[in-house]
């Protein structure tokens, strides 16, 4: 067992408090991490906030990045001080994963989301008695984890952890839904609805394909003002505005001053800027109302793909049928980990994917500044740092 320090939630939506914990020693498939950074995502709140009571205590995080400590007596692909990058668990024998699709695996929820392993066991000790994990196959919201092989991927040396971490699962969600499944020619439209961590990935990933316009909708002002600079050719408001002095809107897109129904602007801006309508709209934030916008603002044969969490959601079947609208559901940017963080790493060190530019360090111990910052809209993405 080894000592560690994590951020431990006692039950559901509580806060992360700082603890003395243990952890075992990796299995015979398994790796420990030293954590040198691990980013903070809207999943690992969302998740957090309706955890089952009964899975808690539970240590969260899924964006890990670090080094390798030491390596179980079957795995091959990583050694001892390599750098790596974590994310999130496959079986590796499924159809899915057999095929290439690991996103999609068939053991997922209890890889992934049981609070353990998959066969219920936990890595973690808290106070002697077990510490639910295994959040995404790793819980790297502590100093250590002890994660299967098929969850860590060696990254490039000199790529900065900071760097290394949204690559695990934002920023590979982002890009992939563009590069792995829309797979946009270049001068086409895209739309970008939340300019949040994912959103700005799926924006950088259509800018470096050569997208044309590509367009971004966020209520923050600042992320708006991010997003042009990293190339998008226009920003707006969820009321369409492209300034915040343009008319108030509600964090729903709502018009609050002209009478106007909510997102009447917004489609119609994002008409003009697309040419009649955008050819493909990535929508991050699993919002009814924007999605019905998104469907609005599509061109015919236009695709419309969805990551954000959300709930259920009803569409006029009709009015789909008639534009010839296709819907895509993605999991982690239908990427394969193994080839597709390598490539984005690639990417970044080229110059064509510079997620330095969302990331805001916090030092481990403020992890709630850096949660607080998330909702706030001061940080795109929070990534906390371990010394």
């Amino acid at each position: 067992m080894r000592h560690v320090r994590a951020a431990v939630t006692a039950e559901p939506g509580a806060p992360f408090v700082l603890r003395d914990a243990e952890l075992e020693d990796p299995r015979p498939r398994e790796v420990l991490v030293r954590m040198t950074a691990a980013g903070v995502c809207h999943t690992d709140l969302g998740i957090q906030a309706g955890w089952p009571r009964r899975l808690t205590p539970m240590v969260f995080g899924h964006e890990g990045a670090g080094r390798v400590e030491a390596v179980g007596t079957e795995v091959s692909g990583v050694e001892a001080g390599d750098p790596v990058c974590l994310t999130f668990a496959s079986c590796g024998g499924c159809p899915r994963c057999v095929a290439g699709d690991p996103a999609y695996c068939d053991s997922a929820r209890a890889l992934n989301l049981s609070g353990g392993r998959g066969d219920g066991s936990s890595a973690l000790r808290l106070d002697g008695a077990p510490l639910h994990g295994g959040f995404f196959g790793q819980s790297s919201f502590a100093t250590y984890a002890v994660v299967h092989e098929r969850g860590v991927v060696k990254v490039p040396a000199g790529l900065p952890a900071t760097v290394a971490a949204p690559l695990g699962c934002g920023a590979q969600t982002g890009a992939g839904t563009v590069l792995n499944r829309l797979r946009p020619e270049p001068g086409t439209s895209l739309v970008v609805l939340g300019a949040g961590g994912v959103g700005l990935s799926a924006l950088m990933a259509a800018v470096a394909v050569g997208c044309d316009p590509v367009v971004a909708v966020d209520p923050v002002a600042s992320r708006r003002s991010l997003a042009v600079a990293l190339g998008a050719r226009a920003a707006l408001a969820p009321d369409g505005s492209p300034v915040p002095d343009d008319g108030p809107a509600t964090d729903d897109g709502a018009v609050t001053d002209n009478g106007a129904a909510p997102g009447d602007g917004l489609v119609a801006a994002l008409r003009d800027l697309t040419g009649g309508g955008a050819h493909h709209v990535v929508d991050t934030t699993g919002r009814p109302e924007m999605l019905h916008r998104a469907v609005e603002a599509l061109r015919p044969r236009g695709a419309l793909a969805f990551v954000g969490l959300g709930g259920e959601m009803t569409f006029d079947m009709m009015r789909l049928m008639t534009k010839g609208v296709r819907l895509h559901g993605v999991m982690e940017g239908d990427s394969d980990p193994a080839r597709f963080i390598p490539e984005l790493a690639g990417l970044y060190r080229r110059g064509h994917f510079p997620v330095d530019r969302l990331v805001t360090a916090f030092p481990f111990e403020e992890i709630g500044a850096a949660v607080a910052a998330m909702r706030d809209g001061s940080a795109v993405k929070p990534v906390l740092t371990f010394t």
